[in-house]
């Protein structure tokens, strides 16, 4: 195929590329990378010096593609299929990409820090974890009121959804989505689409890794 995904099933940022590949219907080629693996996190580095998942290939036009945002653009630009998941004008794109830049910043990000709190080894910070928790709450209030209708532009699918859903799913770990019923009925009518579904499913057989599973 002429499509591969560099990913891994348990990354957030994978499942955000995932999603919409599975929504267009768009033929690829899983290649599941093991960073902490030497001889694979090698042969990553040769198609991605930053070491960062995940990556689209295109062999066919010679592209290599980084960065979940930018590899569903270059979806939408490249597959017909995947048209609707990108305003072609500037003007109508725009507030679509504004409901992603507020997903991975503000509240994609300050999960990170959280899960790389757990992980790190030594004294741990748990002011910083409080401050991480205080910002994806400011992360939620911001999102809440920019979900349009059933999906966050509306009646359309969106890379907006695409990068909702695994920011507001796994950020739920640290900050419950209940006091956001907005949002709380979002992720849940979201884990009704066939692609998320789909995405969740495959992500069963390694979830027991997620650090922040048992609270």
């Amino acid at each position: 195929m002429a499509l591969t995904l560099w990913y891994h099933p348990l990354s957030s940022f994978c499942w955000k590329v995932l999603i919409p590949l599975y929504e267009a219907d768009i033929a690829f080629t899983h290649r599941e990378v093991q960073l902490f693996d030497p001889q694979d996190r090698a042969a990553y580095l040769k198609v991605w010096p930053l070491a960062k998942l995940p990556v689209l290939t295109d062999d066919e036009r010679g592209e290599t593609v980084p960065e979940s945002s930018l590899i569903i653009e270059y979806l939408a630009r490249k597959y017909p299929s995947a048209a609707s998941l990108l305003p072609a004008d500037p003007d109508a794109a725009r507030p679509v990409l504004i409901r992603d830049r507020v997903a991975d910043n503000y509240i994609h990000a300050p999960f990170f820090a959280i899960v790389g709190e757990r992980l790190r080894d030594g004294p741990k910070d748990p002011f910083g974890v409080e401050q991480s928790k205080a910002a994806i709450a400011r992360g939620y209030d911001a999102l809440a009121p920019l979900i349009e209708g059933p999906w966050a532009m509306g009646e359309t699918f969106t890379l907006a959804d695409c990068a909702a859903f695994p920011a507001l799913y796994y950020a739920d770990y640290a900050v419950k989505l209940d006091e956001w019923p907005t949002l709380r009925a979002y992720v849940d009518r979201l884990k009704t689409r066939p692609s998320v579904a789909r995405v969740l499913k495959e992500a069963e057989p390694v979830f027991h890794m997620f650090p922040l599973k048992d609270g």
